[in-house]
């Protein structure tokens, strides 16, 4: 799962929500996917029902399930998260992409990806040559499509850098 977004507040009586996206814009959501809200530990998946921009960082919207003002107010500052990793059936779409570390050091550019039954890894490019990095919802800590960086953590040793 990626968080996306946060529910600022509920907004009228008819169950809409207010989202603040983060890392991402609200235009860059897939409507026809569902979102994710953790209660008691477990995500949850809600379906888009209407979704109005407000703003390069906010949207109004409507999910499945939350009909009014209590419904609305039970989600407020609770995370938005994707199963952005569900898609991605190859490491493809990331070739050309810059990976930085959990300190914001760059390690390389993607060059290839090793599609091994169970652990897709990201082939990059690094100082020290050539290493192959697992690619793993738990390893991205975020990313950006427009500037095609890829931020993890990268376990200690990995890479020798």
């Amino acid at each position: 799962m990626l968080t996306v977004a946060q529910v600022l507040k509920s907004n009228g009586t008819d169950g809409e929500i207010i989202l603040g996206f983060r890392d991402i814009a609200p235009e860059d959501i897939d409507l026809q996917e569902p979102v994710f809200i953790e209660f008691d530990g477990l995500p949850v998946p809600f379906f888009i029902e209407s979704f109005v921009k407000r703003g390069s960082s906010r949207a109004l919207v409507r999910l499945t399930g939350v009909k009014n003002l209590r419904d609305a107010d039970e989600l407020a500052g609770k995370l938005v998260a994707v199963d952005y990793f569900a898609d991605e059936e190859d490491g493809e779409d990331f070739i050309g992409w810059t990976i930085f570390n959990q300190d914001g050091e760059q390690i390389g550019k993607v060059v290839d990806y090793e599609d091994i039954p169970g652990n897709l890894c990201l082939v990059v490019d690094t100082k020290e040559g050539q290493a192959l990095l697992p690619f793993h919802e738990d390893l991205v800590l975020s990313l950006d499509e427009e500037s095609k960086t890829l931020t993890m953590e990268v376990p200690s040793g990995l890479l020798h850098l």
